[in-house]
């Protein structure tokens, strides 16, 4: 048997965070989707939208669907927008177990779907609508699972919170790790400034391999501070954080995603958000997570509101952003993949643009700045700029032309 994780037409609307990546590499509770299912024990292939394709393979040979045969192989399907959570695993677990082709469908979406070889052949190539047309026609047996979906970024942040303590006693129980404090666990190479502060009250904290903490720190659980991670003196990790490998982060963090390489090691708050890779925000960098009239906050996804049912969430910044001294994000807001932001976030951000809209300016940022900047930034990290990582920056540019249109439209608070 074969694992397929496929992209279905809905990843689009986890923009940005899907903009540079495929949907099964988001972190959410700690974990990658991908990470999960590769414990499933089975050959794991993905079936991707065409623009991350080269830079997964160059990654992985081998790891695209359509580059090996499945025709005569079992094959379990996976939503590559599933929740990542230690419950999902164990269901996942049962239907492998249990061998019954069968298709499994959350809400209006197709969770998974276990294929015989006498099933049809999913269209591993063909873009995400075609997954639906696929799954519409299939002749399976249906049944109802209450498996989650990340439906809208936000969800990333909700369903983190939820996920992050269960998680990381998955983690605990793969042991290899060593109880420093009472709820405090860590791998080797910790490095440990003095006057840290634990309190694991509210989950373990659990700290990866090589990481650093600086003097006067305080940590409040449940945490994960992934392999490499660096905490500046002073930094308060509050209410289920979450730090991807190689991350310096300083001033105060609550209940975030913050993925690899990515740097907020200046004061400043970062609250009920998720930031992704490469980023930077500069120093006085601060987002608001609640309203002045502690209602729910609504969201903006392409052009419509969407009421996130949540009272406190923060701000969902793409791949290679950054903010400038000082910058001040608005409750709720986006900010896209390769953004340079300056001053009042008020509004959602575009990709690819120098955002500073209090200043009455909007402009393009030319794509080729980009690349060099990326080339930059990887030196800095011992990271190789591969061809497929500039081809990819070259597609996300083009996806994203829609976007740069706001010129002329007013300041929404």
């Amino acid at each position: 048997m074969h694992v397929v994780l496929f992209e279905d037409a809905l990843v689009r609307r986890l923009h940005p965070v899907t903009l540079g990546r495929a949907a099964f590499e988001m972190s959410c509770g700690s974990y990658r989707l991908v990470e999960l299912v590769r414990r499933l024990g089975r050959p794991v292939r993905a079936a991707v939208r065409g623009h991350v394709r080269g830079v997964l393979e160059d990654t992985e040979p081998g790891f695209i669907s359509g580059t090996c045969n499945l025709d005569d192989r079992p094959i379990l399907l996976v939503n590559a927008r599933l929740v990542p959570s230690v419950r999902l695993l164990r269901q996942l677990e049962e239907l492998v177990e249990s061998g019954c082709p069968c298709k499994l469908r959350s809400g209006a979406s197709v969770a998974a779907a276990l294929l015989s070889p006498d099933c049809p052949r999913p269209p591993f190539d063909a873009p995400g609508e075609r997954w639906d047309e696929f799954f519409a026609d299939l002749q399976l047996s249906t049944e109802t699972v209450d498996w989650p979906l990340l439906e809208y970024p936000h969800d990333l942040i909700r369903y983190h919170a939820e996920a992050l303590a269960l998680n990381l006693e998955d983690r605990l129980a793969g042991g290899g790790y060593d109880e420093i404090e009472p709820g405090v666990f860590a791998r080797p190479g910790l490095k440990l400034g003095k006057c840290t502060v634990f309190e694991p009250a509210g989950g373990p904290i659990v700290l990866e391999e090589n990481v650093s903490i600086g003097p006067h720190c305080y940590l409040n659980g449940p945490a994960h501070l992934g392999p490499g991670a660096r905490l500046i003196e002073h930094s308060a990790i509050k209410d289920g954080v979450a730090l991807g490998h190689t991350t310096k982060v300083g001033g105060e963090v609550e209940c975030s995603i913050i993925e690899p390489y990515t740097n907020k090691q200046h004061h400043g708050f970062l609250g009920h958000s998720y930031l992704g890779s490469w980023v930077n925000l500069g120093a006085g960098t601060s987002n608001s997570d609640l309203k002045n009239t502690y209602g729910t906050v609504a969201m903006e996804y392409n052009g419509a509101r969407v009421d996130t049912g949540m009272q406190f969430i923060g701000c969902i910044v793409g791949d290679y952003s950054k903010t400038a001294v000082n910058t001040s994000i608005f409750t709720g807001k986006t900010i896209g993949a390769c953004a340079m932001v300056y001053g009042f976030v008020t509004t959602n951000v575009p990709s690819f643009v120098n955002y500073a809209r209090s200043f009455g300016q909007v402009t393009e940022a030319p794509v080729d700045v980009m690349v060099a900047t990326q080339r930059r930034m990887f030196t800095r990290r011992q990271v190789t700029q591969r061809p497929s990582d500039i081809d990819l920056l070259h597609a996300m540019f083009d996806l994203t032309r829609h976007e740069r249109q706001l010129a002329t439209q007013p300041l929404s608070l």
